[in-house]
């Protein structure tokens, strides 16, 4: 029998985790909520299905999506896993570490899975760059927006440059020796472009950039490891690599070719999420994964807030 799978908020992304599961095999798309009437309606008639405007409605079934303001995760995750119902929930995974924490121990004490929505793990040309890697040296990320009036109730780091802590982390495997950052509000009242330098105890250094007022958008990895070079493009889903080699003497530079076979991460995470609710998997991106990148974002932000009031 296909899983029963809800999708609750059906914004700008939410919309797209309903289209998803509205034709992926193994599963039901049972229903959609959205506190206004006309989208959950909207939504609901496009991909053929229920809605409600209260989560609390949903009755019979084993999965949701939570893709909500942030500033509700942590009650509505903790609603469904309190009742044993799978979890995806997107990033950040909440709002504060202490939000995190109450979703983490919830999913544990009740063993409910849990999985959160750092969808660039299901990149194919981020995939094919994990798999390369041995030990990174230096990360320049890039991950630039135009201005669009979403999302201006939290800070970019939350936002945007979030996606590229975890990768980081994930990447890197070491913990964090020290934190520099600055950052600005231009055009809302939260930090809209920010940039933190992370030392890690391997050695490790990762510049990360994000903006949400550029004129181009840009999302780029580049990462430097001995002998060797990565260029990732996000959006483009590819990779450029260079590595290099000792013959007889001489140090050659070898262009590594390497074939990324396209797809749309939210497909395949929700493949995973499936996956993952029916036992087959382990999550990707588990809570407590995206508790700490919820962490170090925070002190990002603790860090920029503090430069401004030392200048006032």
């Amino acid at each position: 029998m296909p899983l029963k799978v809800a999708v609750v908020g059906v914004g700008a992304l939410g919309q797209h985790h309903a289209r998803i599961l509205s034709s992926l095999e193994g599963c039901e798309l049972s229903a959609v909520v959205d506190s206004n009437l006309e989208r959950a309606r909207e939504i609901a008639e496009k991909f053929k299905t229920s809605y409600f405007l209260d989560y609390t409605k949903l009755k019979d079934i084993d999965a949701v999506v939570v893709s909500a303001p942030t500033t509700l995760h942590k009650e509505i995750a903790n609603y469904f896993l309190e009742r044993g119902i799978s979890v995806l929930c997107e990033k950040p995974l909440a709002s504060s570490v202490r939000e995190c924490d109450s979703i983490v121990e919830t999913s544990l004490k009740f063993g409910s899975k849990l999985l959160v929505g750092h969808i660039e793990h299901f990149n194919p040309a981020v995939k094919c760059v994990f798999k390369e890697v041995k030990k990174p040296g230096f990360l320049e990320i890039h991950r630039l927006g135009v201005f669009t009036g979403r999302s201006l109730d939290v800070d970019v780091v939350y936002d945007l440059m979030i996606h590229d802590i975890e990768i980081a982390s994930s990447l890197i495997k070491s913990k964090i020796e020290e934190i520099d950052a600055i950052g600005v509000a231009v055009l809302s009242n939260h930090i809209d472009i920010a940039n933190a330098r992370i030392y890690y105890e391997s050695g490790c250094v990762c510049n990360l950039t994000a903006s949400r007022i550029s004129r181009d958008k840009i999302r780029k990895l580049r990462l430097f490891e001995k002998s060797s070079y990565f260029s990732v493009d996000y959006s483009d889903q590819s990779v450029e690599a260079y590595r290099v080699s000792d013959e007889n003497g001489q140090k050659v530079i070898t262009k590594l070719e390497i074939n990324v076979e396209k797809k749309e991460p939210l497909r395949a995470e929700l493949e995973h999420f499936i996956q993952v609710v029916n036992g087959k998997e382990k999550p990707k991106v588990d809570g407590i994964s995206a508790r700490e990148a919820v962490k170090v974002a925070a002190e990002i932000v603790e860090k920029i807030l503090k430069r401004w009031q030392e200048r006032v």
